[in-house]
């Protein structure tokens, strides 16, 4: 299972554009950046309780659409068919030297 900040930061990927621009800046401050709540109420000029509840928003709101588009379950799903293709290719390497560099296209789109 993905820890919270990796959770967090797959979702971002996928749904980032679909937060307002308040939200993805809190977002990125506080888990890209790795500020702490205190940072960034003090860069915001609004008190830790506020960051806390707008990041929970936040979070809510890309675990909402991710339960609802699916979007991070597919990917992870195909990194892990991707990854099973691979290992069979491996034992093969004349097939690995034909399909291998379309499979890591493939792997790039994602």
């Amino acid at each position: 299972m993905l820890d919270q900040t990796t959770k967090m930061n797959l979702l971002y990927d996928f749904y980032s554009l679909l937060l307002t621009e308040k939200q993805r800046a809190l977002l990125e401050l506080y888990y890209s950046e790795d500020w702490s709540l205190g940072e960034i109420a003090e860069h915001q000029e609004v008190s830790r309780q506020a960051v806390y509840e707008a990041i929970k928003r936040a979070q809510l709101r890309m675990l909402d659409l991710e339960e609802k588009l699916g979007l991070v379950k597919q990917h992870l799903k195909r990194q892990q068919i991707m990854e099973k293709i691979r290992e069979k290719l491996r034992q093969m390497p004349e097939a690995y030297e034909c399909i291998g560099e379309l499979l890591e296209e493939l792997a790039e789109l994602d």
